[in-house]
């Protein structure tokens, strides 16, 4: 019997030959043995975004950024759909956010680290 780990490798290969509703049937029935399987639903949110699912891409990623917080890949795809949505300052604000984390996690390795490009936003 398939696991989680299967349906969700048989995703990524669906993915990859652009079959997004194989790759979205293929994520689901991962999920639905492990539902808060970040990684997973953040697959399942960049496939339903390549499939033009744009609202549907948009909550199931939001869900990634609440499951995972510290993960910036989250929020760079959070970015990536909100530009397909013509959201643009709030697709920034989700890439600054992304910029942000990748930094920390540079940060403990490297402390002297600099800034990315682009600068920081500034919170108010």
């Amino acid at each position: 019997m398939p696991t989680a780990a299967d349906h969700y490798r048989q995703g990524l290969a669906h993915y990859g030959k652009r079959a997004y509703a194989d790759a979205i049937e293929a994520y689901r029935r991962a999920l639905a043995e492990r539902p808060d399987w970040s990684d997973c639903i953040q697959a399942l949110g960049m496939a339903q975004m390549h499939a033009g699912m744009l609202e549907e891409a948009l909550r199931t990623l939001e869900r990634v950024t609440e499951l995972a917080p510290e993960d910036p890949l989250g929020f760079t795809s959070l970015s990536m759909c909100l530009q397909r949505l013509d959201r643009i300052s709030d697709a920034e604000t989700a890439q600054a956010k992304a910029r942000m984390l990748s930094w920390k996690q540079e940060l403990k390795k490297n402390p002297h680290a600099p800034p990315p490009a682009g600068g920081m936003p500034v919170q108010t």
